[in-house]
C-alpha cells in the first residue's frame, strides 16, 4: 500500500479537478517577463487589461498608500509582514539567502523524494505485463490499447493539468516561503508544509485533506483489480508521477536560478486575524 505521505501527495495533485483559475479583480502592475515557471498562456480579457494605469500613476498611488495590503503569516515565520497583491500571486523577487535556499530545497526536494519512492514501488507492477518469464500472460491488442490510452490520459490530466499547472507551482511557491526563522515544525515537516497540508488557508486545507482521503479509498480499490487492469492503472500513475517530479524539480531550479517566484501562484498562506 502507499504510505500516508504518498497518498496525501497524490490526492493533493488531483486538486486541479476542483480548483478554479485566478480572476482579475483589480488592475495590477505588469509582472516580470522572466519567469521562474513556464508562464501559462491566458487569453486577454477586456476587464483585466482595459484602462490600465501607466507606470507613473502606479508609483504615485503606491506612494500615497492606495495599494491594497493584506497581513499574512508569511512563510510560516513567526513574524508578520505586509503582503501586496503582487506578492500574493507570485512573480516577485525571492531575496534568496543561503539559509532560505537550504530550507526551501528541503521542502521541494522532499516532495520530489516522496514521488520518486512511489514511482519505484509502482513501476514493477506497471511493467509486469512485458516481463519475460513463466506465468506472464501477454496483453491482448485491446488491453495494450487501453494501456497506452491510460498512460496518455494520466499524462494529461494528472501530469500536465494536475502537477505542472497546479500542484508543482504551489509546492515551489510554498517551499520558498520557508526560512531559517520559520517555526521548527514547519522546517521539520517542510515537504508536507510545501504540499499545503497544514499552515494554509481553511479552504485549501479542507480540499486537500478531503481529496487525499478520497484518493486513499481509490488506491485501495485499484489494488483489488484483476490482472492486467491493475497494471494498466499503475502504468498511468507512473507516467503522472514522473511528470510531476520533473515539474517540481524543474520549477524549483528555475526559480532558484532566476530568483523569481512562480507567477500567478497563490501560496495559500493563512491571513492574520485582527
Amino acid at each position: 500500500m502507499h504510505s500516508p505521505p504518498s497518498v496525501a501527495l497524490i490526492g493533493v495533485a488531483l486538486l486541479s479537478s476542483f480548483a478554479s483559475g485566478f480572476s482579475c479583480t483589480a488592475p495590477v502592475a505588469p509582472l516580470p517577463t522572466s519567469s521562474a515557471f513556464v508562464r501559462r498562456s491566458l487569453p486577454p480579457s477586456p476587464s483585466c487589461h482595459q484602462n490600465l494605469p501607466n507606470k507613473d500613476t502606479l508609483q504615485q498611488r503606491r506612494g500615497q498608500g492606495m495599494g491594497t495590503s493584506v497581513l499574512m503569516a508569511r512563510g510560516g515565520d513567526s513574524s508578520l509582514g505586509a503582503s501586496t497583491a503582487d506578492d500574493a500571486i507570485g512573480g516577485h523577487d525571492l531575496n534568496l539567502t543561503t539559509g532560505k535556499a537550504i530550507a526551501s530545497s528541503w521542502g521541494a526536494f522532499g516532495v520530489a523524494y516522496i514521488l520518486i519512492k512511489a514511482i519505484k514501488r509502482v513501476l514493477p507492477i506497471a511493467l509486469e505485463p512485458f516481463a519475460k518469464g513463466e506465468g506472464v500472460v501477454p496483453l491482448t491488442k485491446m488491453q495494450l490499447a487501453s494501456y497506452i490510452l491510460t498512460c496518455l490520459g494520466f499524462a494529461y490530466f494528472e501530469g500536465y493539468k494536475g502537477f505542472q499547472r497546479k500542484f508543482a507551482p504551489l509546492v515551489v511557491s510554498r517551499s520558498f516561503t520557508l526560512q531559517p526563522s520559520s517555526p521548527i515544525h514547519h522546517l521539520l515537516l517542510g515537504p508536507l508544509y510545501s504540499m499545503a497540508l497544514f499552515h494554509a488557508t481553511k479552504k485549501r486545507m479542507i480540499v486537500s485533506w478531503s481529496v487525499s482521503i478520497g484518493v486513499a479509498v481509490l488506491v485501495a480499490a485499484v489494488k483489488r483489480l484483476p490482472y492486467p487492469w491493475r497494471n494498466v492503472v499503475d502504468a498511468g500513475v507512473v507516467v503522472g508521477l514522473s511528470w510531476g517530479t520533473v515539474s517540481i524539480l524543474g520549477g524549483y531550479i528555475i526559480s532558484l536560478m532566476t530568483g523569481i517566484a512562480p507567477i500567478d501562484v497563490d501560496p495559500s498562506l493563512p491571513e492574520k486575524k485582527e
